[in-house]
């Protein structure tokens, strides 16, 4: 599995790598059961701390796509499916959207909230 970053984004390293993760499960590259590569070894390959790498597979166990198992590394979750890493990515991308609006989080939150009390296709 390929992960690529750009160090000169301003997107944290640690939110490049979840998203490159996030990628792979979403086109089908990585499947439920695979072994992500080990943090430490990845870090080397991208020339980051290791600790950059664990921010980035921290936010993938927290998204429900990868479990974190001590001595056994991250492995994609039975739950991980292509369908949910896509809805992760968009969801991730309204997030980036309106934090460049300066929505603080409760205004997001809410934001959603108002669109799920509509009727679906109704804009």
């Amino acid at each position: 599995m390929l992960v690529r970053i750009d160090p000169a984004s301003s997107v944290p390293l640690g939110d490049q790598v979840a998203a490159s993760v996030r990628g792979a499960i979403a086109d089908g590259s990585v499947g439920a059961g695979e072994r992500l590569p080990a943090a430490r070894a990845l870090a080397a390959s991208l020339g980051v701390n290791v600790h950059t790498v664990l921010r980035g597979y921290q936010r993938l166990k927290e998204e429900g796509l990868i479990e974190l198992r001590r001595g056994r590394g991250a492995v994609v979750t039975g739950a991980a499916s292509p369908a949910r890493a896509r809805l992760t990515d968009a969801a991730a991308g309204l997030i980036e959207q309106a934090r460049a609006l300066g929505l603080t989080d409760e205004e997001i939150v809410s934001l959603v909230r108002t669109g799920l009390d509509r009727p679906l296709g109704t804009g």
